[in-house]
């Protein structure tokens, strides 16, 4: 039985707001779970119930097969860690792991054994007679763990636990706290906004939007076979492009403003394209699945679908990352607004915007963005080609956001 387990939960607040919809989605033995969603989505709100820090409206809790909807925090055999720390300043850091098992009245030396077991675990072995003030970021972060590791509870739950970080060392904590999960093999739920931290760290990753869980699946799968527009934005770093476009006649190719692309035989299937025929969709394609047109040889990995498919477009900017560089540009279609109602707070938390002025800002905004090998010679202002890996295109009903791919 699954350690931790949402049954049809919702949370309704006293104004009317509802801030998470029947969710239902279970964190199996050793499993970390991240929720992940723009701000307001009600991925806190999700996580406070479990730990019995809101109250829930209707459904089921259970904790180690347990319903605990009616059970005070201190009663769910579970440990928290949250955004701030919340270190004692005046204790060391061998009191501040230990605490929980003091206030037992635990055995002195069985404190001291696994404060001593916690801290071997987290490498903080050389810093038990510190405090908080005279520790880093990532150590302090480290000794809020082991506060949580020495209760040994059924579950952790972790409240953006790195998000007080500089952007190097969060790098480096998401290896530690992945590495540090994996070796205790407790369930874990993990809350972030960062997509990027989603990916990287959970074993499955739940994708939450105005309260409704949007897809619940590993990181994979989101990345590959998004369940809707909302997720195909919101998963993967540049963004998807998504275009409006319209499937031709014949159902095996679409329109693009002046250009086609083919469709891939997974989407020309009658029972999936017929309805669209002549109908608009959103088209999405990744940066990653596009190359530079003028490099022999060059296209996206796994480009199987590349050979003979281009898109055309100009060159807005392009960003040199070292191993590789992103690629702005406009072509003749429609970009899909970030403002349309299916895409509502998928970009809200995105990272790296660029900070440049005057039309350079705007066009960027709205142009598309390519991930392509650093040896292309593509430059701003630029007429260009794209190889385009069209296996691995996805199409979305327009009205509904539903990928077609999963139809």
């Amino acid at each position: 039985m699954a350690p931790l387990r949402f049954i049809d939960v919702s949370k309704v607040y006293a104004n009317g707001v509802e801030a998470v919809s029947h969710l239902s989605l279970d964190v199996e033995d050793g499993e970390f779970v991240v929720l992940v969603g723009p701000s307001g989505c009600g991925k806190t709100t999700a996580l406070r119930m479990v730990a019995g820090l809101e109250d829930v409206t209707d459904g089921e809790i259970e904790i180690g097969g347990r319903v605990v909807n009616d059970l005070s925090p201190r009663e769910r055999d579970i440990a928290m860690v949250f955004q701030n720390y919340a270190l004692y300043p005046n204790m060391t850091v061998a009191e501040n792991i230990g605490f929980s098992l003091s206030v037992q009245k635990r055995p002195k030396d069985e404190v001291n054994r696994k404060v001593e077991e916690a801290a071997r675990v987290l490498g903080l072995t050389d810093q038990l007679r510190r405090r908080p003030a005279q520790l880093s970021g990532g150590q302090r972060q480290r000794v809020a763990m082991g506060r949580a590791i020495v209760r040994e509870p059924a579950a952790f739950l972790m409240d953006e636990p790195l998000s007080n970080l500089d952007a190097k060392l969060r790098v480096h904590m998401r290896a530690e706290v992945s590495r540090i999960q994996r070796r205790l093999g407790v369930a874990t739920l993990y809350v972030t906004h960062d997509q990027v931290e989603a990916m990287t760290m959970g074993d499955r990753v739940a994708v939450m939007r105005s309260g409704k869980l949007q897809q619940y699946a590993p990181p994979k799968e989101l990345y590959d076979r998004p369940a809707n527009l909302f997720v195909a934005a919101f998963i993967g770093s540049p963004a998807m492009n998504l275009y409006q476009a319209t499937v031709d006649a014949d159902g095996r190719s679409i329109t693009l403003g002046d250009q086609s692309l083919m469709l891939p035989p997974d989407l020309t299937e009658e029972a999936v394209i017929a309805p669209y025929r002549g109908q608009r969709v959103v088209v999405g394609i990744r940066p990653e699945d596009l190359g530079d047109g003028a490099l022999a040889g060059d296209g996206p990995p796994g480009g199987d679908g590349a050979t003979g498919q281009r898109l055309r477009g100009t060159v807005d900017l392009v960003e040199e990352l070292g191993a590789e560089k992103l690629v702005h540009f406009r072509i003749d279609a429609e970009r899909l607004s970030t403002s349309d109602e299916l895409l509502a707070g998928a970009e809200e938390e995105a990272e790296g915007v660029l900070d440049v002025g005057g039309e350079i800002a705007t066009a960027t905004a709205t142009a598309g963005v390519a991930r392509i090998a650093s040896r292309s010679e593509i430059a701003t202002n630029q007429q260009t080609s794209f190889t385009v890996d069209t296996a691995r295109l996805h199409l979305f009903d327009p009205h509904e956001g539903s990928s077609l791919r999963r139809a």
